[in-house]
């Protein structure tokens, strides 16, 4: 009995000694593994969503009229408007295709960025904390970007007046929202919902399965985050 408890404690001790925890890590493997995954993630939402149907087939991301005037649009339709609108919803969504490509560039040099705390502290987070601190520290500067890119989308389609149109309906009806009076305004917005919420959904998914991380140095990390 005595033989088979010192094993049993043996068999213990060995396996504590292989257990890491993120304070085992070094700073250095910690910030380089939570860059890897984030620059994996970044790319990812840029090609899913900076492609033809990229929002416009995604009932998840799919831009549509906003607020009040979202509401109104659906009378519109019965009024026989339906066309007009799914047109409008149509090129708001190819604006915001067009513009998220230019994310990518700004996305990664944020990580670059990222210090060694940063890190650290984004590591011992929630499923979605790297990406806040993407979103904290580079959405004004992506929508910077976007705007001009949206604004000639829309203007090209003709989305701007279409908008001012079914703006002009709704307000017949007593639905339009301050808020929603610049078109490029509203679907930059979107866009960069769309982008982070994506980058979020990468995030998650390399934390609960590390397998899932492109380079080596990802999985390490956060795979001693899940105790694998």
């Amino acid at each position: 009995m005595l033989r088979i408890s010192t094993v049993i404690v043996g068999l213990m001790l060995s396996a504590s000694a292989f257990a890491l925890s993120l304070s085992d890590l070094s700073q250095g493997d910690a910030n380089a593994g939570l860059k890897d995954a984030l620059s994996q993630g970044a790319k990812v939402a840029v090609q899913q969503l900076g492609k033809p149907g990229g929002f416009s087939n995604d009932p998840e991301r799919r831009i549509e009229l906003p607020g009040n005037i979202g509401k109104a649009s659906r009378m519109l339709k019965m009024m026989g408007m339906g066309s007009q609108v799914e047109a409008l919803e149509d090129g708001m969504n190819r604006a915001a295709e067009a513009a998220v490509p230019q994310a990518q560039e700004l996305l990664l040099d944020a990580v670059k960025k990222m210090t060694v705390a940063d890190a650290k502290g984004i590591l011992a987070g929630g499923d979605d904390s790297a990406t806040q601190y993407l979103n904290k520290t580079s959405r004004d500067q992506i929508r910077e970007r976007f705007m001009p890119i949206i604004k000639q989308a829309t203007d090209q389609v003709g989305v701007v007046q279409q908008y001012n149109a079914i703006a002009a309906k709704a307000s017949g009806l007593g639905a339009v929202d301050s808020r929603y009076g610049s078109i490029e305004g509203y679907v930059a917005e979107q866009a960069l919902d769309g982008l982070f919420a994506v980058i979020a959904e990468q995030e998650a998914s390399i934390r609960q399965n590390p397998a899932q991380a492109a380079t080596s140095m990802a999985k390490k990390v956060f795979g001693v985050l899940t105790g694998n």
